[in-house]
């Protein structure tokens, strides 16, 4: 199976997913802060690791589902970041609207980024991904308490799409 399909069968596991949490909670998420979405990626990623490195999960939730979280988190962060409603319970068609645009922008980002590194990813560890998304949560935090400032370095979005990204490559490790 190509990358394109593996990543788009991931994509549509992590936005049924995103589907189901907004017909049960709507979208009370929007109440978060960018930073807190920060915080919340950064407590599945770590939680991904302790398990990488101890080989024990107490809670039950498989290192899939957390990559899966870190998936839908990251593009609610970029929603978070861009769209500044103050309406804070959004439809369900404007949710998955927007979960859609985010979605293919990290697709096709990934696709450009995939050229030009030859498909890295795939000779990779997922616990080195792991680490990937831990480094670029520390980067965003770092950013965060700049204000969103730098000076030369990416963005805050693009850390996210970096992150999302990261944790799909770690899905289609897992799954194919």
């Amino acid at each position: 199976m190509q990358t394109s399909e593996q990543y788009n069968k991931v994509i549509s596991s992590c936005r049924e997913i995103y589907s189901k949490k907004t017909k049960d909670y709507g979208t009370a998420w929007r109440i978060l802060r960018p930073s807190s979405l920060t915080d919340q990626i950064f407590i599945k990623a770590q939680r991904i690791r302790t398990i990488q490195e101890t080989g024990s999960n107490l809670v039950g939730e498989s290192i899939s589902d957390e990559f899966q979280a870190i998936v839908n988190y990251c593009i609610m962060a970029l929603i978070q970041l861009e769209y500044t409603s103050e309406n804070i319970e959004l439809s369900e068609d404007e949710a998955l609207d927007l979960y859609d645009n985010y979605a293919t922008a990290a697709f096709e980002l990934m696709k450009k980024k995939n050229h030009d590194y030859g498909e890295a990813w795939r000779d990779m560890r997922v616990s080195s991904l792991t680490d990937l998304i831990l480094m670029k949560i520390l980067r965003v935090k770092q950013i965060e308490d700049n204000k969103g400032k730098t000076l030369i370095s990416e963005g805050i979005d693009a850390n996210y799409y970096d992150m999302l990204n990261y944790a799909v490559f770690s899905l289609i490790h897992i799954t194919y």
